[in-house]
């Protein structure tokens, strides 16, 4: 499992690359934590020369924090002139000026130079010295160049490993033409127009429910900012989708067991027999329409929150003005669009007869006053919902009476 950069599971970067000498460095901390620098910008080989506290060192290892693969691979040498003898190119790093005529360049120069040298094959090194003190002018004089940083002049001494993750930082930047490891997921497209028509018009309905346009010759000027705020922050489609549910269901109340409902799915189930045996009976004895209405709102089937999930969040039915449990006359509709005429009648798996009877009445009613019945099982949107919404969605094109 990877911690908080360190992941063992991808390819450690092998590329040529300069070598790191360190001379004499005073602490294995600091040999830890400068191959740990190296590590991050995928230098692997470090040189030592004479290490005051000896090799291997355990400090060292406590402050690779993982990078160990750079400290089993060190050498050891005892003078820099042996440490850099196969070198051709060598760079001496410091903050004094040690009044020598050679070139002096920053580490974004120093990667671009040593960059021809390491594609050809040649051995590049990059030279840091002692923690107290530095570089002295005679190991400076081994050099090819003067690497120095635009640091405070006042405070110029750097950490040592401080010093070899700026330089590194600038080498990795070049060969890798600074590219990031990690760029922001692309997890849902930009949202189509046509969904956020649909999310504007059941926005405005309800704002116009409330009376938010106000004064109301101003609701035309208010709706195009409504929009433009919208539109400014380039949504996906899955930022519309949350927020048409956030809006709707402040618009329309809590929903379900798990905000506000009371009864769990078998009891849920149980409710909406007794509601439908009710419905062959006389007017005079049916319960009231808009309160049982508000009780099977919160307290839905397992079928009726897989159906009604997917039909907010389908294109072909977004802003279609689908509302649940909404009574019609004497009947509650399941899912009704008063725009389209349509009501989907859910139907459970095991019904009474009396509840059949009651549920053709129903559709009888309905389709008296010019409504569009379609009728679909409870199995069938709990084994594939998305074939019902294309059978839906053909059965209105249609016009036709079912899927």
């Amino acid at each position: 499992m990877p911690g908080s950069g360190t992941d063992k599971t991808k390819r450690w970067i092998e590329t040529p690359a300069p070598v790191v000498v360190l001379v004499e460095p005073q602490l294995g901390e600091n040999i830890g934590a400068a191959a740990r620098a190296m590590a991050n910008f995928g230098l692997s080989r470090l040189r030592l020369v004479r290490p005051v506290q000896g090799w291997p060192n355990d400090k060292a290892c406590m402050m690779a924090a993982g990078a160990d693969r750079v400290l089993d691979s060190a050498t050891l040498y005892d003078t820099l002139e042996a440490a850099i003898g196969d070198c051709t190119f060598v760079l001496a790093t410091t903050a004094r000026n040690h009044d020598q005529a050679k070139p002096v360049i920053g580490a974004d120069k120093a990667a671009a130079e040593m960059a021809p040298h390491v594609a050809a094959g040649e051995t590049v090194a990059l030279v840091f010295g002692r923690e107290r003190n530095g570089l002295e002018n005679h190991e400076v004089a081994l050099a090819d160049r003067i690497l120095t940083l635009p640091v405070n002049p006042a405070f110029a001494s750097l950490n040592l490993a401080q010093a070899v993750v700026v330089v590194a930082y600038e080498w990795f930047k070049l060969v890798t033409n600074g590219a990031l490891p990690f760029s922001m997921p692309e997890k849902s497209s930009p949202a189509p127009k046509q969904q956020l028509d649909a999310f504007f018009t059941d926005l405005e309905r309800e704002l116009d429910a409330i009376e938010f346009y106000r004064p109301h010759e101003k609701r035309g000027t208010m709706s195009v900012n409504l929009r433009n705020i919208v539109n400014r922050m380039v949504p996906t489609e899955q930022d519309i989708r949350t927020l048409h549910g956030i809006f709707m269901g402040l618009a329309q109340g809590r929903k379900g067991p798990a905000r506000g409902g009371v009864l769990d799915g078998a009891q849920a189930e149980m409710l909406r027999s007794l509601i439908a045996d009710q419905g062959s009976a006389s007017p005079r004895t049916r319960a009231p329409a808009r309160g049982l209405a508000k009780l099977l709102r919160r307290n839905p089937t397992e079928a009726e929150r897989i159906l009604w999930e997917a039909l907010v969040n389908d294109r072909r039915f977004a802003g279609r003005g689908f509302k649940r449990q909404t009574p019609i006359g004497p009947h509650i509709a399941d899912f009704v669009s008063f725009p389209l005429r349509c009501v989907i009648d859910l139907a459970p798996g095991h019904e009474h007869e009396a509840a059949s009877q009651a549920r053709d009445s129903k559709r009888i009613w309905l389709e008296q006053r010019g409504y569009k019945v379609v009728l679909v099982t409870a199995a069938a949107v709990e084994a594939d919902v998305a074939t019902v919404l294309d059978s839906l969605a053909t059965a209105l094109a249609k016009g036709a009476p079912s899927p």
